[in-house]
């Protein structure tokens, strides 16, 4: 039976919304899981690998697998990223022996460990992150979001399964439990169609993947550091250990809605990308405005239950002995806010060919909250304040410069404003 469009596109949203959050949920349990079974000192390494995965799978995984739906969809084929592909593997081994020759550099100080292992391991979170990204990004250019959901959810569950048969047989190595980390990407052979694609006609003069991918690598390692660093900021500024907790069970419950939607996009870079390719700059700058009017809504959302009941909502989560103010609280609810408008505008800038100006928009965004927080350090402003005040004002100016480059890229691609009749080209890179 044949499911209408309607019908089909909220179907695909509940698959990846399901496979997001269960994705999310096996990830808590995946750690909790290791450091119940180490304790916190032998899991000290692990974290510093769990650490680094959540940067590769935004610097790595999130680029090439919004390429791939982007040049599907640009190009109305699987050509262009059929012969690009050759050339963003081979970045990806690059990159991969350059983490490790870092890693193996600062071994000690990292992981307070000789061993070639880690390292290693973090080697293989490089390529399997690539090998994600791959597949993720043949499952969106497809529209198979049935199978998009599963991956999410099979990758963290994998992880489990192996670290669930660990505690099984007694193990108690950091190492073992780390590697359960670096096999978490194999789930993804189950889908090996999509590692082969169809060869079609050349892709437009000066289309550069590895252009585009280095803007947009750069730009989300730089905003995945605004996201999630503030507990090193402060630890580095001289806040408390309890400072610090707080700081960080603030931020991974109000971040994950932002975990959610990081599944749900990969509906948009294809839709978006068509209404790039086809002109409709009417139908885009609708999207926008609606985009804006509901982070109003979800701000105000955060700012009553970050004000009300926030703080309660921490101890119930995460225990008694967690502390942090309604007002900062509300500041980091607001924050995570606007890092899901966030998320969306990156995409719509992918969507455009524009992966420096993601770049340039996450600089803009760090400026702006270095800017508070040495400013609060000229007033003697506690380090807890001055830390949730610069994450707030690094994603309210990355909203801003964000929409302002998605606009400008709407001015350049509108052929009212060119004179010319054709159909406007998907954009240059940056």
């Amino acid at each position: 039976m044949r499911l209408r469009g309607g019908t089909r596109r909220r179907l695909d949203t509940w698959a990846l919304a399901a496979g997001s959050a269960m994705s999310g949920l096996l990830a808590y349990v995946f750690f909790a899981l290791v450091t119940r079974t180490l304790g916190p000192v032998l899991a000290a390494p692990v974290s510093v690998l769990w650490t680094y995965w959540s940067f590769a799978a935004a610097a790595v995984t999130f680029p090439v697998q919004h390429w791939i739906a982007r040049s599907v969809a640009a190009h109305r084929g699987e050509g262009a990223v059929r012969r690009a592909l050759p050339a963003v593997i081979a970045a990806s081994v690059v990159l991969s022996a350059v983490t490790f020759g870092v890693a193996w550099a600062i071994r000690g100080p990292l992981f307070n460990r000789t061993t070639i292992w880690f390292p290693a391991i973090l080697s293989l979170v490089t390529l399997g992150s690539g090998l994600v990204g791959v597949v993720r990004g043949g499952l969106t250019a497809r529209l198979r979001f049935y199978s998009l959901g599963a991956e999410l959810t099979a990758e963290n569950a994998l992880r489990c399964a192996t670290a669930f048969a660990l505690v099984a047989a007694g193990v108690r190595s950091p190492v073992a439990f780390g590697l359960c980390l670096a096999v978490g990407p194999l789930v993804a052979l189950s889908w090996p169609s999509t590692l082969r694609y169809a060869a079609g006609p050349r892709g437009t003069a000066g289309d550069s993947p590895l252009t585009f991918l280095g803007g947009a690598a750069g730009g989300q390692l730089i905003g995945q550091s605004v996201l999630t660093g503030g507990p090193v900021v402060l630890a580095l500024a001289g806040g408390g250990p309890a400072d610090v907790t707080a700081l960080f069970t603030a931020l991974a419950l109000f971040r994950s809605p932002y975990t959610l939607m990081l599944g749900l996009v990969s509906q948009l870079t294809g839709r978006l990308t068509r209404l790039v390719v086809e002109g409709r700059q009417e139908v885009l700058q609708r999207l926008r405005l609606a985009l804006l009017a509901g982070t109003v809504l979800t701000v105000g959302a955060a700012t009553a239950i970050g004000g009300t009941v926030g703080p309660r909502l921490l101890q119930l989560v995460f225990g008694h002995q967690v502390e942090l103010s309604r007002l900062l609280t509300m500041v980091v609810g607001i924050g995570s806010a606007l890092a899901l408008a966030n998320l969306i505008m990156t995409v719509a800038l992918l969507a455009h060919n524009r992966g420096f100006a993601v770049t340039r928009v996450w600089l803009a965004a760090l400026a702006a909250g270095g800017a508070v927080f040495v400013a609060g350090w000229a007033v003697s402003a506690p380090a807890l304040d001055r830390t949730c005040l610069a994450f707030l004002a690094a994603e309210l100016v990355g909203l801003a410069a964000a929409v302002v480059e998605e606009r400008r890229a709407g001015v350049r691609a509108d052929p009212s404003r060119s004179g010319s009749p054709s159909l406007p080209s998907p954009g240059r890179p940056g």
